[in-house]
């Protein structure tokens, strides 16, 4: 009796569990649901049921419009450019910083690196003016190109230090070994800690792609001219002029997502395979 009280138990302790992850995963998931049901809802039925997710007459005329009006393409395409630059950049100088950090031996290391991770704690806001100040001299305002420097720089700190830690776990007689062999350090960077280090990179890949492809208030900020504005931009400018037109914007939302979501799943594996070896470790 006790063996049965105890399955009953347990089984009412997992049915609990497991309802009330299916409520939380909807909590969650409604939000993407319900902009996915507007942006295929023509204009007179989005102010219906919220509730109904499934349009009566679904259509595709909001990403029609959205892809042929207001230069969607063209900021579309600008934010690509920028996001591809500043996250290859991003990869790989904070690749070369956790290296140089972890495997070399230079003066003043241990406070640069200390640098970085206090740098870590200023907010980006705050550094607004003095970039702001800073690309008008160097005459980097309203371009495309003067918005790469910048997301690289706010970036390097926390992917340098994310790419020390799985640097550190490389085991130091590896390089030992190449040393005798007469590879030099970029040898062993490129040879050695890139290639073992493919899950941390995946993540950063993931990590600047993501913050550069949102970002927002830098690109409103030194951005003024129509044909350079980024996504970000071009989709707060188009919920300003159709504020009533959900369906264009939730269409709009959804298609500003679709980069984002091919890049996580290219590098997903990556990154879940970089949180597993994080979990070993600690």
């Amino acid at each position: 009796m006790d063996m049965v009280g105890s399955r009953r138990r347990r089984a009412l302790s997992y049915a609990v569990r497991y309802a009330f992850l299916v409520v939380a995963a909807f909590i969650l998931v409604y939000p993407f649901l319900f902009m996915v049901s507007t942006s295929l809802k023509s204009r007179s039925f989005v102010l219906g049921d919220p509730m109904k997710l499934i349009p009566d007459e679904p259509t595709i005329e909001n990403y029609v419009r959205v892809l042929t009006t207001e230069n969607f393409g063209l900021y579309f395409l600008n934010s690509t450019m920028v996001a591809v630059a500043s996250t290859f950049l991003i990869v790989l100088l904070s690749s070369m910083m956790a290296y140089a950090f972890t495997r070399l031996e230079f003066p003043g290391r241990r406070i640069l690196f200390a640098c970085i991770v206090v740098g870590l704690t200023i907010p980006t806001m705050m550094l607004i003016i003095p970039q702001f100040l800073l690309a008008r001299d160097l005459q980097l305002l309203n371009s495309l190109a003067g918005l790469v420097p910048f997301y690289v720089g706010t970036a390097l700190a926390f992917n340098t230090f994310l790419l020390s830690g799985f640097f550190q776990g490389i085991p130091k007689e590896l390089d030992e070994a190449m040393e005798i062999d007469g590879a030099g350090p970029w040898r062993r960077y490129v040879s050695l800690a890139l290639p073992l280090s493919k899950p941390a990179l995946g993540t950063c890949v993931i990590f600047a792609f993501l913050g550069t492809w949102d970002e927002f208030a830098w690109a409103l900020t030194v951005l003024n001219d129509v044909e350079q504005r980024t996504l970000p931009i071009a989709i707060a400018l188009f919920h300003g002029q159709h504020s009533t037109s959900w369906g264009l914007v939730f269409a709009a939302s959804l298609i500003a997502i679709v980069p984002v979501l091919i890049v996580y799943i290219v590098f997903q594996r990556f990154f879940v395979a970089g949180l597993a070896s994080g979990a070993i470790k600690n």
